[in-house]
Formats: structure tokens, C-alpha cells, sequence
């Protein structure tokens, strides 16, 4: 029956990616790490990672709009960017300070999310990675700083990744796969999400109107000044009446906040091809322009300082350039390694940190790459949001436990390394 599940997804959704393994660090490749004087493990040797990478099955993601207004709904278990997530677990989302820029306190933006199950467990038979990070690059910069920080408690992060995994027979969706025909239904309702940002759970309430919900006082307040002044008024009507202008509230307010979040996008799923190679036409059906991309690697090669850092740029400019719309890389293999842009700022094994949950390691899983900044129409100068490259680890045995949405560690790359990097 299982297997026929897994079937029926595959046909459903080119996104799916029932068959993508969560990738251990091997043995093999901890007992080749060199060990300085001072304790601290090296980054794997360049030329052994060069041939690893390429006989890693890599899946790339590329941004597509949906098909169907209801395509990215949470009871079709959807990869995509942008937009509001589709959480997994609708009713335990993560709350408090796991919601906000450690640095700024402002409330963490939804980037993307990975529909990537694990079919070798009956837990992770749903599993969707979610990740979240500041639209601040000065908070970016001063993340550069304590993610080179290690052994700490509480970390202090402006980018965040989460996990939620769910066994098959859940309270929240059925066991039988999507029709995928626009009447698939969850089996129950979700938590009620903040009126502004439509993303974190809606905790506070407006005193005035008591309908509309919000995740903190600061999207309260930029939601007042923005138009809630306006049609706030105190509700006088049933109980039954009021839960569906609630309902309309929401939708309208949703309409607004739509215009500070990121553009929404499925994300779809192609392997990696070898001998593929970008010609002139290879961006016809990209939705950014190449004087675009172009652009924004001449402003990414200024900014190295090394010749290490340009030749690192030269081979991963060349392994993108097969796919230049990708946005996303998944990667399937055991012991996989990310494709770094620049031989610095990469970290070491002792520089990954260890699941908070079970004590366990953390694998290597996916990046993302600045390209999907364009799809988001983020603007290109040196004060933007800019990174070059986030990889994403996880815990290697996708452990389970009472925290519906585990906070996993995701280490951020950004061009020039001398200024920001602290060890």
C-alpha cells in the first residue's frame, strides 16, 4: 500500500521528493579530517571534494509559478518559495524567540520550503524543511559572526530552519495520497496566523475590532498605520457572524501583507545533468533575465580578495552555469558535501553543531543559492540581502520527539569572508 502511495505522489507533483535520502557523514571521510595543534578540525581537502561532488545525484530546484490557485496548499505537501508557508503541522508551530531575528527582533521572513520524506521511517513518512531568515543584511553580518561561535546554548541567528515530520496516520491529513484535483481537504483546521504577515501563529489580538490576530506588537502596530485604523471597529455581532468576518478580515488582511512578503513559487524538481551545458537560449525560459545574472556575478568577483576565492568561483560558476536557473540543490548521496562558491568561510565538522535534541550529528542536506534574491525581486546594492550560499544541515537520524518543529542549523556564505568571519 505504501508503495502505491508513493506512486500516486510521483504521478501528482513534479516537485515530489519521496525518494530524496537525508545524507550521514561517512566515517571514511571523518578520519581523513586533519586535526591542527589547536583542536579544530580542517575543511576536507579541495581536490577530494571536487571528485565527490561529482558523483553526487543532485536534485536542482527551479521556481515555476503554480498551476492552480490551490497547488501550494498545506494538504498537498508543496516545495516552494515565497509567499506564506504551508506548514506541516498546522496547530504546533514554533513560537516566541524562535520566530524573530536574534539580533533585530523582528519577526523572521518565510523563504522556502522542502517537501523531503524519509520513507525508511513510519515517522518521517511526512517530512517538510522550512526556512526563515531576516530581510536585513546588517543583521546577515552579524550572523557571520556568532555562527563561527561554537558550543553555545543559544545561539544568536538571523537566519532559521526548522523540521516537522509526521507519521502517515496523523490527526491533520489523510492517509491515502492527494487527488490532487483541487478538492483535497486537511482533516482539521490550523492554528489562526498572524493578520499581518499571514506566517507566525496570531497569539495577540486587536483590542478594538477582537478579530483580527497578530504574531507580535510590531505587526500590530505597522498594520495599524497601514490601514487597520481605519476599519477597526468594536464587533457587536453573534459569535457564528463574527467567526466569519474574522474569516474575510483575514483574507483582505492577507491581501496586504502579501505586499512586504516575498512572491510566492513552486519549487520544482529536475536532476542534475552532467553534460549539460548553458548556450545562449539556456535562460529563454528562466524567469530572470542573464544581464541580470551577469550583472550580479561581476559585483560577486569584485568583492573576492584571493585567487583561491576566484578560482573556487570559476568551478562553481561552471557546475551552475549547466542549470542557471536553479535556485535550490538537494542532495540525495550519503556523505555529500556543498558546492562552495568560495574557498573561504567554509566551516569544519567541529564547526557544525549537534543536534539539540537527541545529541546526535548533522548532515549536510540541501543549499540555496542567491539566485532565487531575483525571483524575489530584492534589489542588487550593497546594502541588499546577499549571501553566497546557505547550507542546510540536519540531524542525521531525523530524530522524533514532543517539539513538532525542531530548529535545525543552517551556515551562511557570504562573498567576502576577511571582514566578517570571527573564529
Amino acid at each position: 500500500m505504501e508503495e502505491e502511495i508513493n506512486a500516486e505522489r510521483s504521478r501528482g507533483s513534479s516537485n515530489n521528493f519521496r525518494t530524496l535520502q537525508i545524507t550521514p557523514l561517512d566515517e571514511e571521510d571523518q578520519e581523513d579530517a586533519q586535526i591542527d595543534d589547536s583542536g579544530d578540525v580542517d575543511s576536507y581537502d579541495e581536490e577530494e571534494e571536487e571528485e565527490d561532488e561529482d558523483r553526487e545525484p543532485v536534485g536542482l530546484g527551479v521556481l515555476e509559478k503554480p498551476e492552480n490557485s490551490w497547488s501550494l496548499l498545506r494538504e498537498l505537501f508543496p516545495s516552494k518559495a515565497g509567499g506564506t508557508p504551508a506548514w506541516l503541522d498546522p496547530v504546533n508551530l514554533p513560537t516566541g524567540r524562535s520566530c524573530l531575528c536574534d539580533f533585530c527582533g523582528e519577526p523572521l521572513q518565510f523563504m522556502l520550503q522542502v517537501y523531503a520524506p524519509l520513507t525508511e521511517k513510519d515517522s518521517t513518512f511526512h517530512r517538510t524543511l522550512f526556512l526563515f531568515m531576516c530581510t536585513s543584511m546588517a543583521c546577515l553580518l552579524k550572523d557571520q559572526h556568532e555562527q563561527w561561535k561554537r558550543n553555545q546554548d543559544k545561539p544568536s541567528r538571523s537566519v532559521k530552519v526548522f523540521r516537522c515530520q509526521l507519521r502517515r496516520y496523523n490527526s491533520f491529513y489523510s492517509s491515502e495520497p492527494p487527488r490532487n484535483n483541487g478538492k483535497d481537504k486537511p482533516s482539521s483546521a490550523g492554528a489562526v496566523l498572524c493578520g499581518w504577515c499571514g506566517t507566525w501563529k496570531g497569539d495577540k489580538v486587536c483590542g478594538g475590532c477582537r478579530r483580527v490576530h497578530y504574531c507580535s506588537e510590531k505587526h500590530q502596530a505597522v498594520h495599524w498605520k497601514s490601514g487597520h485604523k481605519r476599519s477597526c471597529l468594536p464587533s457587536s455581532i453573534s459569535q457564528d457572524a463574527s467567526e466569519l468576518s474574522n474569516n474575510r478580515t483575514l483574507r483582505e488582511v492577507q491581501e496586504v501583507a502579501s505586499k512586504s512578503l516575498w512572491p510566492e513559487y513552486e519549487i520544482a524538481i529536475t536532476d542534475e545533468c552532467e553534460d549539460k551545458v548553458s548556450d545562449e537560449n539556456g535562460q529563454v525560459n528562466s524567469l530572470i533575465s542573464s544581464s541580470r545574472v551577469d550583472e550580479s556575478i561581476e559585483a560577486l568577483i569584485d568583492s573576492f580578495e584571493g585567487e583561491d576565492d576566484k578560482k573556487s568561483w570559476a568551478s562553481f560558476q561552471e557546475r551552475i552555469s549547466r542549470t542557471p536557473e536553479q535556485v535550490l540543490r538537494y542532495y540525495r548521496d550519503a556523505g555529500a558535501k556543498p558546492l562552495w562558491p568560495t574557498s573561504s568561510g567554509q566551516p569544519s565538522k567541529a564547526d557544525i553543531p549537534k543536534c539539540a535534541y537527541c545529541g546526535g550529528r548533522r548532515a549536510f542536506e540541501f543549499q540555496v543559492l542567491p539566485q532565487i534574491l531575483y525571483y524575489f525581486g530584492v534589489e542588487n546594492d550593497v546594502h541588499s540581502l546577499d549571501w553566497a550560499t546557505i547550507a542546510v544541515y540536519t540531524c542525521e537520524s531525523s530524530c522524533d520527539g514532543n517539539v513538532a518543529y525542531k530548529e535545525e542549523f543552517a551556515w551562511v556564505q557570504i562573498a567576502s569572508q576577511s571582514s566578517t568571519t570571527l573564529r
